[in-house]
């Protein structure tokens, strides 16, 4: 059966994985590391995208990210061609470094990231390349000792991980290695390499196969996730730009929901502003293009949080009528 084509989807997180051809070694030494790390810093952090977690291995690379304004199959193609040509010529070889297809997987961050942060940091631990956690912080070729404070990387995103645990740094890292030990308690979980919530058919009687959910191979989450998905991709299309200012926009938004370019603003939690801005994100970016950076400076609200609002769609039934 025929590969699907990957899916590219900015705003959505991602867990890639490379692997080098015939399962052949990609880094013989530091110097590659550092070479692939300082390629990786070209495509990742700014406006690119935002990544959670990272694992150089001997022969495989695991990254963890959030796609924004560089699309996923660019940014790869970048650093994959750009280090291979360096590989190559340093070690005198030549032909492909790495297989034909990296895998990707779109993840429900809600539900996985935490868990994909584990499971990628603990490969080195459980492949025998670091003794245990607290070696495994000392290693500047893994993301957690970026998560611990020990190596940093300002293409790398620590702060929304550790936020999850704590809103003190101290705090966070400090139930961040307890999770990372209760993690290799747990064992190997295969389940996260890959994608899809599949059932099959021929087990189920009649009555359970109405209960089957939406599932696709390249998708890592429950079926409504995976609706989702689906749904935000077939509706990416480039909207028709409107000769119109950001500030204009964010005043006439305010204005159609009665309430002050200053509230709407104002980052407050507030029902009726949650709502009026979920809106203005929908149109912003859909009807007029502007970039989320541009949204989240001027609505006081992280990227993280627009995508979210975006891709599931929150904003879609507030926009209807919105005449801006």
């Amino acid at each position: 059966m025929p590969r699907k084509p990957r899916l590219d989807a900015p705003g959505f997180v991602h867990h890639v994985i490379v692997r080098g051809i015939e399962r052949r070694d990609i880094f013989v030494d530091n110097a590659d590391r550092y070479e692939f790390l300082k390629r990786l810093s070209v495509v990742a952090g700014a406006e690119n995208n935002q990544l959670f977690a990272f694992a150089l291995m001997p022969n495989h690379v695991h990254l963890l990210m959030r796609t924004l304004a560089l699309p996923l199959s660019s940014c790869m193609r970048r650093l994959l061609t750009g280090y291979a040509i360096y590989f190559n010529r340093r070690h005198n070889r030549c032909g492909h470094l790495f297989q034909n297809r990296y895998k990707s997987f779109i993840v429900d961050e809600h539900a996985y990231l935490l868990e994909l942060v584990r499971y990628i940091h603990l490969n080195p631990v459980r492949a025998g390349l670091c003794a245990d956690v607290g070696s495994l912080a000392k290693r500047p070729f893994f993301g957690h000792a970026v998560l611990m404070g020990r190596a940093a990387y300002p293409w790398f995103e620590p702060a929304h991980t550790l936020a999850l645990f704590g809103s003190s740094y101290t705090g966070a890292r400090e139930k961040l290695v307890k999770f990372m030990v209760d993690g290799l308690a747990k064992g190997r979980r295969d389940d996260l390499v890959g994608g899809g919530l599949k059932r099959s058919l021929a087990a189920l009687d009649p009555s359970e196969r109405a209960q089957i959910v939406a599932h696709d191979e390249r998708i890592l989450g429950c079926g409504d996730f995976v609706e989702a998905v689906l749904a935000a991709l077939e509706q990416n299309e480039v909207p028709a730009l409107k000769e119109i200012s950001l500030g204009e926009f964010i005043e006439q938004t305010a204005a159609h929901f009665g309430l002050t370019s200053q509230e709407l603003c104002s980052g407050t939690r507030r029902r009726a502003v949650v709502r009026a801005r979920a809106a203005a994100i929908w149109l912003g970016m859909k009807r007029h293009g502007f970039s989320a950076n541009e949204l989240s400076e001027a609505l006081s609200i992280s990227r993280t949080r627009i995508y979210e609002i975006l891709n599931l769609g929150r904003g879609e039934k507030e926009s209807d009528g919105v005449v801006v």
